[in-house]
């Protein structure tokens, strides 16, 4: 390893400064400082002046217009469009993902089915209704048994739709 520049440690207290100030008085290019502080730009007493913020402000003349009814109803009828444009495109992704409610209904005929080991509360719905969607299945037995979780217990007996 190749030292190159090594800087002295500073022995001593901390606190103390290296090069201490020297006593006596100061000399600045002008003659004689008597002191560090900048010199006041005002008078004490007199308020002091802001010249702006540095934020360029427009300075054309802002004069409120009013709405007319035109730009009322055009505005209007644009969200309208867009309201009914989103339905329609809600609608047709519904169709294209199979979430259609045509695929299948919840059977009306209701039973009494044990849970077996292992099985979850989708797995139920599965094997109890396998023509109806799971999760309409799954959230018509958490219904009809007021369960508060997807939890079960293997031999626990639910009122499920059968179909």
């Amino acid at each position: 390893m190749t030292l190159i520049h090594a800087i002295p440690s500073r022995t001593g207290n901390v606190r103390r400064p290296i090069t201490r100030p020297r006593p006596g008085p100061r000399w600045d290019r002008d003659g004689l400082a008597g002191s560090r502080r900048p010199a006041p730009s005002r008078p004490a007493g007199s308020p002091a002046r802001y010249r702006g913020s540095g934020v360029a402000m427009s300075v054309a003349p802002h004069r409120r217009r009013p709405v007319t009814l035109a730009t009322t109803v055009g505005l209007a009828l644009l969200a309208g469009m867009i309201t009914l444009w989103l339905g329609v495109v809600a609608h047709f992704g519904q169709i294209a993902n199979g979430d259609s409610s045509s695929a299948g209904r919840i059977p009306d005929r209701l039973g009494v089915v044990r849970v077996e080991a292992g099985e979850s509360l989708r797995d139920v719905a599965a094997r109890v209704a396998p023509a109806a969607p799971v999760r309409q299945v799954t959230e018509r037995i958490r219904e009809l048994n007021a369960l508060n979780s997807p939890t079960l217990v293997a031999g626990q007996t639910l009122i499920a739709p059968i179909g």
